[in-house]
Formats: structure tokens, C-alpha cells, sequence
């Protein structure tokens, strides 16, 4: 005995049959700006490849009778005949040679009773349903496996083939080779298991040509088969729970306890298959049952797939609130709500299609409303793919202080839709995702150091000593400081302006806060301020500005004495240009006393 069809072939089975659904998917779930094609030629392909399928499935010739057009409905009218006990006309469904007609009743009815003892054939809604067959199952285009049955000790296939009426439509009937392997007779076999253990009343009154009994066997197999597998997976859930330590931690228990149920539902549609089969049930009750195995077999993966999107999202949902992430989660629960509603529609659909329903024509129409509405929704899903990078990127998070495009300030929300950043003036700036995800981001959050970079602009009549006392002292202050990074601390003359010669500062502080850095600055200021003071010269006036007062010149006791310094440095070999000497540098380091007492600096 085999297992029924797994649930994977069920889905590309219904996908394969229906181009339309495929065109439907496709339109509706990606936005129309991925593909360079104009929205009114994508229109124009649906509608052309919908009326190609509708005009090629269009037949020429009048409607067979017995409905043996397609595969699926001649199977279908074989068990509708044996049910009515009509065996001359279960007879029409086998393609028989001249010698085989005369025991055309005698095959039909052997073949039921192949059928009822073990054999089995696949549900209607798998068995295909077009004039052609299916043409990707590896037997040609005029065959088609639908099922299996065992006779004399030997198991072998049940294929239909296409053969032609007079008007040349297409008939599916069972194969030629088929018929030649069902026995004109066989071995008197007992009862079927059913009917020995029912009484024999529910054997012999029948309802739709076949014993009561076995339809109510089938309801208790069911119930049976559901208690064996709720038992069965329990037990190995608690065998599981004592032997793995790790099965009690999430995620791992929340995925246990998502696959419990539907692989409880699953044994127990595989243990009534089993069940159904070896107790000898009719195969008319069979197949009367096969559709709603069919549904519940795809509820169960839907099931599944609800739970795991549920157990994820949960997951998902409690990182993202203990890191305090607001975008994440939400697009945290906007995804879980897209993919639980992805799984109605599509349940919907695979329900409509096992009950024989036509979906193609309405999703021909939802495909192309799809696509108008995703053209009319194209702003909005470029907001959220924005929102889904800046989420992956994280090129900024709440509470950082940035610079987007022309706007500073410090980001408050990251929505599905768009940014919100509170600004210096305390006004609030929104930015769609969309925008801002495709803007230069500045990130001053993320800065390990600060820049210290002033450029002091001194007096022209500053004598070439007093700037090489400037630049010694203005570095000394660098390396003596302790919040200055000594490796990237500089002082040098950079230029001779109109009115002044440039003494240009470079080191990083070392600090990420600003309000720190702003502290350690005016304290390096003024140090710096001081020490221009201190050579006798001054810091210049801009050549554009007029100054009316009474210069009173340089301090002649300041600029000797600073004069004086630059001689005994020479004197001693000691001037410390173009560089200070690692030795110098590392006893200036730490110094200065920061933060000053007292409050002088």
C-alpha cells in the first residue's frame, strides 16, 4: 500500500493547469515598475494569452454522451456507472478489441471488485481535466496513470488512453493494455473485512450501489484514525520534551507545538487512507470520500503554514521590542497580516478547484484588477520596499541625530510609509520611505570621535619667530590635552592671506557627544587664545572691514620674551619643528589638567 500523493504535488498540479492563475500571482504580487514593459502591454498580454487558452479549448465536435471528453470525467462516469450496477454501460468506459466486447460487463465488473479489494484510483481533482491530458507526466500524450489495482498477486497501473470518435473528438477510455491484464475471473476471495464484522443487514441494504456499512465504517475509520494519530504524536511530543533539553526554548517549542496539529490531522488522513483501503471498502465510497481528503489534506498545509507564520511573527514581534525597534515591528506585523491573508486567498482558490469550480475566468478579471491596482498602488509599494530597506540597512534608527538631504535633525518614527525627524527649530519633517531611503543619510550618531579643526587667522606683522612660537605652543596644548587624540593632532601654517597669516588646527576629540565635544572646544579655545596673546601678536582683522582706533603696536616685552624662547630652543637644539619628537609628545600627554579648578582654563 502506498502513501496518498503529497500535498506538494497537489499544489504544482493546480498550478500547471491553470496559466491564468500563474499570469493572476504574478501581476498582483510585483509591482509594475520591476518589469520595462508599459502597463497597458501587460494588459493587452493577458487578455491575449486568456482568449488564446479560451479559443484553443473551444472543441469542434459534439459533446460525448458519456462525458469520457476529458481523463477526469471518464473515470468519473466509470464509477457513476458501476454504482448504478449499470455494467453494460461501465463496459463503454474500457477500450475493447472485437473479442473482448462480448465480456465487456464481465471486465467492468471485475475491475470493481480489483477496485474494492486494495486497489485504488487518485482523486477526481488530480486527475486531469483537459482534452489533450497531461503532457508533463512522462507518458506520452495519450496516457494517463490513474491509479492502481493488484489481481492474481500482481500490482500493476491503470492507464487511460486517448482514441478519436467518428467527428475526431477526443475519448479517454481505460488502455488497451489495461484491459488485456484485468482477468476474465478470479480467485473467490473472502469478504472484505468490513462486511465481516457489520451486521448483515447494513451488508445487504445498499444506498447509491453500495452497502450501508461501509459508509458508516467510514465514519468510524475516521474517527479511529484521528484518536490513533492524536495518541501517536503526543507520545512522540513527550519523548521529545524529555530526551531534548532544548525542545522547552523558543523558537523551538513554539515550531513543535505549530507542527502538533497538522501533522496530527495528516497521520490521521494517512492512517484512514490505509484504513479505508485494507478493511475492503467500496471504491465508490472511496472516491465519494477522496475530495474531502483532498480539501482537508490542503487545509492541513495551510494550517501549517499559519501556525509557522504565527510562531515567526511572535518571535520576530518580542526582538524586536526588546531592542526597541519600532520599524522593525512594524513591519513585523505588517508582513504576518500579508502572508495570513496570502494564505486565505490561496485556500480559497485550492478549496474552489477541488470542487470542480472554474476559477480561471474570475482570476483572468482579479489578475488584470490586480495590475491596475498595483499601477495605482506603485508609490505606496516603493514606500514600502523603502521602509523594508531602511529596516535591513539601518542606516539610521530612532533617536539618532542625522542630516537627510537638507534636513538635520533627530529621527522620532520609522513607519511602514514614511520617516518623521524633529528638527532643531522642534518642527516635524516627514519623509516618505521611498524618498528617503534613495537620499544621502549623514549619521552623526555613529561618530566614534568629533572634529576639532579651528583655523586662526594672526597679524601680518607677526615676525616669523612669534608664528614658530604659535605653532610649537598651539601643539603642545594638542598633545598635552587629555581629550585630544594624539595621533591625529596638527598645527601648521597653511597659507599667507590678504590680512593674515593661517594657523590651521586639525585633531578629533575624543568623545561621540556633542555636548561634551562643545565643552572640550571652548576649553581648547581659550587655551589657544591665551597663547596668541602670549607671543605678542594678535589674531587679524579681516582686510574688508574698515577699524578705526589707535593701534597701540606690538608688546615689545611679549615679543622679545617670545623671541628669547625661539633662541634658547635653537640654542639648545630643542625647537620642535617641523615635529615634535615621540619623546616630547609623550611627556606633554595628560598635562593639562581637564576639566581646570576653578573654572580657568
Amino acid at each position: 500500500m502506498s502513501v496518498p500523493m503529497p500535498l506538494i504535488f497537489i499544489l504544482m498540479r493546480f498550478f500547471k493547469k491553470s496559466p491564468v492563475l500563474r499570469l493572476f500571482l504574478i501581476g498582483a504580487l510585483l509591482s509594475p515598475a520591476l518589469f520595462p514593459v508599459t502597463a497597458q502591454a501587460q494588459l493587452n498580454a493577458i487578455k491575449s494569452e486568456s482568449s488564446a487558452d479560451t479559443a484553443a479549448a473551444e472543441p469542434d465536435w459534439p459533446a460525448d454522451t458519456l462525458g469520457r471528453r476529458t481523463p477526469r470525467y471518464a473515470v468519473q462516469g466509470f464509477i457513476e456507472a458501476i454504482a448504478d450496477e449499470d455494467y453494460a454501460k461501465a463496459a463503454l468506459y474500457l477500450n475493447l478489441n472485437r473479442k473482448q466486447r462480448k465480456q465487456g460487463e464481465q471486465l467492468a465488473h471485475t475491475l470493481q471488485r480489483l477496485l474494492d479489494h486494495g486497489g485504488k484510483i487518485n482523486p477526481y481533482s488530480l486527475i486531469n481535466d483537459s482534452y489533450s491530458g497531461n503532457m508533463d507526466d512522462n507518458l506520452g500524450p495519450d496516457l494517463e496513470r490513474v491509479g492502481s489495482v493488484s489481481a492474481n498477486g500482481e500490482t500493476f497501473d491503470l492507464y487511460l488512453e486517448k482514441t478519436t470518435d467518428k467527428a475526431g473528438g477526443p475519448i479517454w477510455l481505460f488502455s488497451s493494455q489495461t484491459v488485456q491484464r484485468i482477468p476474465t475471473e478470479i480467485a473467490q476471495t473472502e469478504p472484505p473485512l468490513a462486511d465481516k464484522v457489520m451486521p448483515a443487514v447494513l451488508v445487504k441494504n445498499k444506498w447509491g450501489g453500495v452497502p450501508i456499512g461501509h459508509w458508516i465504517a467510514m465514519l468510524l475509520m475516521a474517527l479511529l484514525s484521528y484518536a490513533l494519530a492524536w495518541g501517536l504524536i503526543h507520545a512522540l511530543q513527550f519523548v521529545l520534551f524529555i530526551s531534548w533539553r532544548r525542545a522547552k526554548e523558543e523558537p523551538i517549542a513554539g515550531i513543535i507545538k505549530a507542527f502538533t496539529l497538522p501533522l496530527q490531522l495528516y497521520g490521521a488522513l494517512w492512517l484512514f487512507f490505509q484504513f479505508s483501503q485494507r478493511a475492503g471498502i467500496s471504491i465508490i465510497v472511496r472516491q465519494k470520500f477522496s475530495v474531502i481528503t483532498v480539501i482537508a489534506g490542503l487545509l492541513v498545509f495551510l494550517l501549517l503554514l499559519w501556525r509557522l507564520i504565527d510562531v515567526l511573527g511572535r518571535f520576530l514581534e518580542r526582538r524586536m521590542i526588546r531592542y526597541q525597534h519600532q520599524a522593525g515591528l512594524s513591519a513585523v506585523l505588517f508582513l504576518r497580516r500579508g502572508a495570513k491573508l496570502a494564505v486565505i486567498i490561496f485556500g480559497v482558490i485550492g478549496v474552489l478547484s477541488t470542487l470542480g469550480f472554474d476559477v480561471t475566468t474570475g482570476l483572468a478579471a482579479l489578475g488584470v484588477g490586480g495590475l491596475a491596482l498595483a499601477l495605482g498602488a506603485q508609490k505606496t509599494v516603493e514606500n514600502f520596499v523603502g521602509s523594508v530597506t531602511l529596516i535591513a540597512d539601518q542606516p539610521i534608527r530612532v533617536g539618532d541625530f542625522c542630516k537627510v538631504g537638507d534636513t538635520v535633525g533627530t529621527v522620532e518614527t520609522i513607519g511602514m510609509r514614511s520617516t518623521r525627524i524633529r528638527t532643531n527649530d522642534r518642527t516635524v519633517v516627514t519623509i516618505p520611505n521611498g524618498d528617503f531611503s534613495s537620499q544621502r543619510i549623514e549619521n552623526y550618531a555613529h561618530r566614534d570621535r568629533i572634529w576639532f579643526h579651528p583655523t586662526f587667522g594672526v597679524r601680518c606683522d607677526t615676525s616669523p619667530d612669534q608664528l614658530r612660537y604659535l605653532l610649537v605652543e598651539l601643539r603642545a596644548i594638542l598633545y598635552a590635552h587629555p581629550k585630544i587624540d594624539p595621533e591625529s593632532a596638527r598645527v601648521r601654517l597653511v597659507g599667507i592671506g590678504d590680512s593674515s597669516f593661517n594657523l590651521e588646527v586639525f585633531s578629533y576629540v575624543l568623545t561621540s557627544d556633542f555636548n561634551e565635544f562643545l565643552e572640550v572646544q571652548e576649553d581648547l579655545l581659550l587655551r589657544m587664545m591665551d597663547v596668541v596673546e602670549a607671543s605678542g601678536s594678535g589674531l587679524a582683522f579681516p582686510s574688508q572691514t574698515i577699524y578705526l582706533g589707535r593701534d597701540a603696536g606690538k608688546s615689545k616685552e611679549k615679543t622679545q620674551a617670545a623671541e628669547q624662547k625661539v633662541k634658547e630652543w635653537r640654542q639648545a637644539h630643542d625647537l620642535p619643528l617641523p615635529k615634535f619628537s615621540p619623546e616630547r609628545i609623550q611627556s606633554l600627554r595628560n598635562t593639562i589638567p581637564y576639566p581646570a579648578e576653578n573654572g580657568n582654563s
